[in-house]
């Protein structure tokens, strides 16, 4: 092999992909026992497609990003929505005008749209960071009811530490609408396969240049010697794409860089429906924080209806768990900086992806990423 990525989720498998049609010869090493990493997905017992870690729909405002994917897949439009209950009321997300008519009386409704309109006029959104400065007292209490009945409770519940402490790049990703508009993006591309993301990632591997080999844990057989990378103790010259957590790679000799992970419960209901849109959160209901009903991601035909209740729990590792979303505050990132200073000094190893990144990816970011990703010959 000319080089060696570790893990096979979309950085690992873009950049192996990428590589292969440059002429390498490329291995992939992928701890779990099978390939698309968490948009991995399959058919359950009761005949729909459900996605194991979690939903996934693909968007991009990039027509050259979008261009890539329809070369390893069929895809269709599919524009997700997304909502929220709490109080016994169902509100899209993210919020817009439909949310002020559940939760406030006719005239005061009336009366905060308009003033919305007025204030932020040509501006289509906000951030709920923003919106909660506002001068007008109306306005400003309008995000401290949002904040307070779901913004809070769901991050505490998702990220496991107080509303203050995480990154303002966590609570500025759902924005306020001031419209009636729906819909969860606002990105021109808007997809989901046709067969599956598994069908995809198949697609994706296919190339003579590329090997992947399941149920490789790395890390057992990739150690350091100074700013040195040795395979099975031997010392290992050719380029290594990384794509896991930072951390591990060198033992956590700093301390651990918190990520959350998700535990799920499968069920199975008889009812055609189960509740208003595919992912719905919950903010003030004790432990899991969202449902997704399956069988509305993408749309299917089928008895009754498969949906996950997510429960957020901390990522340990060696434990039967997975490391999703990196917690990000200024301590984690600071402790960060001390591991990529670190990896850095390593001539021939590239970090890249959520976890490598230490950073909250959308899918075509990740993608973008991935096909920036430069190995010295």
């Amino acid at each position: 092999m000319d080089c060696l990525v570790v893990g096979c989720g979309l950085t690992g498998a873009v950049t192996a992909r990428n590589l292969a049609e440059k002429g390498r010869k490329v291995t992939i090493w992928e701890r779990r026992e099978h390939i698309g990493g968490n948009m991995f997905d399959y058919v359950d017992e009761h005949g729909f497609l459900v996605q194991k870690y979690g939903p996934h729909t693909f968007h991009t405002k990039k027509k050259e990003l979008y261009d890539y994917m329809c070369r390893f897949e069929r895809w269709k439009p599919y524009k997700l929505i997304c909502g929220a209950v709490w109080g016994g009321k169902y509100t899209p997300t993210p919020f817009n005008f439909t949310t002020i008519d559940v939760f406030y009386p006719h005239e005061q409704a009336e009366k905060l749209k308009r003033k919305l309109t007025e204030e932020f006029v040509g501006r289509p959104t906000a951030t709920v960071t923003e919106v909660l400065k506002h001068q007008d007292s109306d306005i400003r209490e309008y995000a401290e009811f949002l904040f307070r009945n779901d913004y809070a409770p769901y991050t505490a519940k998702q990220w496991g530490i107080p509303t203050g402490e995480i990154d303002s790049s966590v609570l500025s990703r759902v924005p306020l609408r001031f419209s009636y508009d729906k819909g969860y993006f606002d990105d021109t591309y808007e997809i989901m396969p046709e067969n599956s993301f598994t069908s995809f990632f198949k697609n994706l591997l296919d190339h003579p240049n590329i090997t992947v080999e399941l149920g490789i844990e790395a890390l057992k057989r990739l150690s350091l010697e100074k700013n040195r990378l040795l395979l099975d103790n031997a010392p290992l010259e050719i380029p290594i794409v990384y794509t896991g957590a930072l951390d591990e790679l060198f033992g956590c000799r700093f301390g651990r860089l918190p990520y959350r992970s998700l535990h799920f419960e499968w069920k199975y209901t008889q009812k055609e429906s189960f509740q208003p849109a595919p992912v719905v959160a919950y903010p003030q209901e004790i432990g899991f924080t969202r449902i997704t009903e399956y069988k509305k991601l993408p749309l299917q035909n089928g008895l009754g209806s498969s949906y996950a209740v997510e429960y957020p729990i901390p990522y340990i590792e060696g434990e039967a768990t997975e490391p999703y979303y990196p917690v990000l505050t200024e301590h984690s990132q600071r402790l960060y900086a001390c591991y990529r200073t670190l990896a850095e000094q390593i001539p021939n190893l590239i970090c890249c992806g959520r976890l490598a990144d230490f950073k909250y990816y959308n899918m075509d970011q990740a993608l973008e990423n991935a096909l920036r990703v430069k190995v010295q010959s």
